[in-house]
């Protein structure tokens, strides 16, 4: 009976080892997962809030016109541009339209 009892334990012992390892393992694929996923956000808010610092106003990019490209840009009449457009293998220039909704 003893015997028994020993084997029942270490079955039980070896049973419950094996199913906390797989749940560990689960949950550790989760939390990569899941830092992957954290890792791309970070990056892309990164790539975002570079942009939306650069961009944020017409300002802004009249100082860094004069701060980095003096008198290399010039502006430009929105009636100037133009919208080249290719499709069913025919070339179209149309003139930039603006439509107020």
């Amino acid at each position: 009976m003893k015997k028994f009892v020993l084997a029942l334990v270490i079955f039980l012992l070896v049973l419950s080892t094996a199913i906390i390892k797989n749940t560990t393992k689960q949950i550790e694929d989760e939390i990569f997962t899941a830092k992957e996923n954290i890792r791309v956000l970070n990056s892309e808010l990164e790539n975002v809030s570079l942009e939306y610092d650069y961009l944020s106003s017409a300002e802004r990019l009249l100082e860094y016109q004069s701060q980095y490209f003096e008198n290399d840009l010039i502006q430009k009449s929105i009636n100037d541009i133009k919208i080249y457009n290719i499709s069913d293998n025919k070339n179209k220039i149309q003139n930039f339209k603006i439509i107020k909704e």
